[in-house]
C-alpha cells in the first residue's frame, strides 16, 4: 500500500442489514396497522397520518447508529445526530454494563461518542482503527482513564477472532 495516499474510512459491515431490518419492521408495522384500521372501516386521513408517524418512530428506534472510523477519528451517526471523536487524542474510555452495554469515548476537545462494543467485536477493521488511535493517545499521554477497559475488550475481540478462525478451519 502506498503510504502517501490516505486510507479510506472503514464502517460497520453489518449496518446495512440492520438498517434493512429496521425498514422492514417499520413498513410491516405501518402496513399492518393501516390494514387493520381500514378493515374496521375506521381509517381516516388523520389516523393514516398517525400510523405513518408511528411507523417513522419505530424506524427511528430500531435503526442502529452507523459507526465509521479512519486514521485518528471515529464517527457515530444516529438518525438525528452525528458525533466525532479524535481517537488519537482520547482522554477517557468508560464501559457501562447493564441491559445495553456501551462504551463512551471522550477526547481532549470535549467531544464524545457512545457505541455498542459488539460493533467493534463484529468489525475487526473498526477495532484496528480505534486501537491504533488509542495507542497514539497513550504515546501522547492524553489517555488517563480506560486503557484497561480497551485492553480487556481487545483480548475479548482477539479471543473471538481466534475462535472464529479455528471454527472456519475445522480445528475446533
Amino acid at each position: 500500500m502506498d503510504r502517501s495516499t490516505p486510507s479510506s474510512p472503514v464502517g460497520d459491515r453489518h449496518w446495512h442489514g440492520s438498517a434493512r431490518l429496521a425498514t422492514g419492521c417499520a413498513l410491516a408495522f405501518g402496513v399492518m396497522t393501516t390494514l387493520v384500521d381500514w378493515d374496521a372501516s375506521t381509517l381516516t386521513p388523520a389516523r393514516a397520518l398517525l400510523w405513518l408517524a408511528l411507523s417513522a418512530a419505530v424506524f427511528t428506534v430500531l435503526l442502529p447508529p452507523r459507526v465509521t472510523a479512519g486514521p485518528g477519528w471515529l464517527t457515530v451517526r444516529g438518525p438525528l445526530r452525528r458525533r466525532v471523536v479524535h481517537t488519537d487524542a482520547l482522554t477517557s474510555v468508560r464501559q457501562y454494563d447493564g441491559a445495553s452495554s456501551h462504551l463512551v469515548l471522550r477526547d481532549i476537545h470535549g467531544h464524545f461518542v457512545e457505541l455498542d462494543p459488539r460493533v467493534l467485536t463484529a468489525n475487526p477493521l473498526l477495532w484496528h482503527e480505534l486501537d491504533t488511535g488509542v495507542r497514539r493517545s497513550l504515546e501522547h499521554g492524553t489517555l488517563r482513564q480506560g486503557a484497561d477497559v480497551l485492553g480487556r475488550l481487545g483480548h475479548r475481540i482477539d479471543d473471538e477472532t481466534a475462535e472464529a478462525v479455528l471454527r472456519a478451519s475445522g480445528l475446533s
